[in-house]
């Protein structure tokens, strides 16, 4: 019987094995009497990304272990200020193929779902089985009210899958100030969380996020580090609550953002899990890092907001390939106003086309010793590692806004960006003509709500601004 064809074709075997000397000749050539350094790149954050990398020699990040069913956690946010418009979009995200979903909760309906009470947030979970579900809150300084909303809703079901994901540091970074001390407003919400955890053990109780320095401008290493000092600031508030410390990490969820640049998005998740390793190792906890990675909002555009699309999905590339264990993609209408049933469904699709017919988290660690993304990876996780010892420092997360330690950083990270930098459909290839797209048009309406102010004096800090990065362009 005559040998079978082989499956793989060669397709150099025609030509000479080629050297990085060859590659270099070639290059040199080409530049004349540029130098090769010339072809160096930097971050934002002065982290250098060379030419050309060779094969890695082992993993910079911690192991991960993928899921049997799906690889992420395909999530969606609801911002609908109307309680039954709200509900209907999370049964149906639910439907399409979503796996849980984040409620933002605004009792002025300005800004998220006008909710004040536990009957309003009931209301809005109408049909959603918490056991199979996971629902998460973003509530800014209402968290621990919030929380209790939730617990009231999960009626004491210890295999509901809710998260609190209380977190007043980014509500006080975001803002610039406090009802009442930030101290108090962490003692609060700990205080809740460490209660609340009693009934629900699958619970997670905050989100150390490092979103909000992203969306002012901030680089990928202080993102990294203001969302692990974070984490550490909330831990220490659950052990003054009475939680063992390895039990309170277990309890945290890191935040972090995804960009369309899918190299830095997979480098910062990878070095948050080792930064998150060594801190959780030190303290008897499990070093696994739970994260939970959201669409960048600052690189949206309103111009030709088509092309969001594709920067979505890069990003939802990025979260993926990264390790996250819960990705949240926005829609491509965000810089615009709220979402249509089209604009959901495309940015739930999304994430499932990567999942289920790209198979983008078939394998544990996709990245794996590529030479580029390993260098990156080890240089951020240890740029974010310098930057989390400053802001300790700099007496931890609260006195380091209060500062402005965290600020200057967020400054810094913006004034090297690109002055001109080239956005598709903005700065680069606009449209003859701007095709339009449809947003939900929806009036606020207000509701009353607890208030959060706390006794006490409020705390001021220099506030992290969101910004969008063609918004100078548009």
């Amino acid at each position: 019987m005559a040998d079978a064809p082989a499956l793989t074709p060669s397709l150099s075997g025609d030509f000479a094995a080629a050297t990085e000397a060859d590659w270099r000749a070639l290059v040199d050539k080409t530049l004349g009497e540029a130098p090769f350094s010339s072809l160096e790149k930097a971050t934002v954050e002065g982290l250098t990304i060379e030419p050309l990398y060779a094969a890695a020699s082992g993993s910079q990040a911690p192991a991960r272990a993928v899921p049997a069913d799906r690889a992420w956690e395909v999530a969606t946010l609801t911002a609908h200020p109307d309680p039954a418009r709200a509900n209907a979009e999370i049964l149906a995200d639910l439907r399409g193929g979503a796996a849980s979903a984040v409620i933002r909760i605004d009792p002025t309906g300005k800004a998220g779902v006008a909710v004040g009470s536990a009957a309003q947030l009931t209301r809005v979970l109408e049909g959603v089985i918490l056991e199979f579900a996971p629902v998460a809150l973003d509530a800014g300084f209402l968290g621990p009210a919030a929380a209790d909303w939730l617990g009231a809703a999960a009626k004491a079901s210890p295999t509901a899958l809710i998260r609190f994901h209380l977190d007043p540091l980014s509500a006080y970074a975001l803002a610039g100030a406090s009802p009442g001390p930030i101290e108090a407003h962490l003692i609060s919400a700990a205080d809740v969380a460490a209660r609340l955890a009693q009934t629900y053990p699958q619970a997670q109780l905050f989100l150390a996020s490092g979103r909000v320095v992203h969306e002012a401008g901030g680089g990928e290493a202080g993102e990294i580090a203001f969302a692990t000092a974070s984490a550490i600031a909330y831990a220490k508030a659950l052990v003054h609550a009475g939680m063992p410390m390895a039990d309170a990490l277990g309890r945290i969820t890191l935040g972090l953002s995804a960009d369309a640049d899918y190299f830095l998005t997979i480098a910062k998740l990878r070095a948050a899990r080792a930064v998150w390793a060594r801190i959780a190792g030190a303290c008897g906890a499990d070093p696994t890092a739970r994260i939970e990675a959201r669409s960048s909002r600052r690189m949206l555009t309103a111009k030709d907001a088509w092309t969001n699309m594709i920067r979505l999905t890069a990003a939802g590339f990025g979260a993926a390939v990264g390790g996250a264990d819960t990705v949240l993609l926005g829609n491509f209408t965000d810089a615009l106003g709220l979402p249509t049933e089209f604009a959901r469904r495309q940015s739930r699709n999304a994430q499932l086309v990567l999942m289920e017919e790209a198979h983008v988290g078939r394998v544990a660690d996709p990245a794996a010793g590529s030479g580029y993304v390993e260098a990156l990876t080890d240089q951020m996780a240890r740029a974010a590692w310098a930057q989390f010892q400053a802001i300790e420092a700099a007496g931890g997360a609260i006195a380091a806004l209060a500062s402005g330690h965290i600020a200057q950083g967020v400054q810094a990270a913006l004034a090297a960006r690109p002055a001109d930098p080239k956005i598709i459909g903005v700065t680069a290839f606009p449209p003859a003509k701007d095709a339009p797209v449809e947003v939900e048009i929806a009036a606020a309406k207000a509701v009353a709500a607890p208030a959060a102010r706390l006794p006490g004096p409020d705390s001021a800090c220099p506030p992290l601004t969101p910004m969008r990065i063609s918004e100078a362009f548009e």
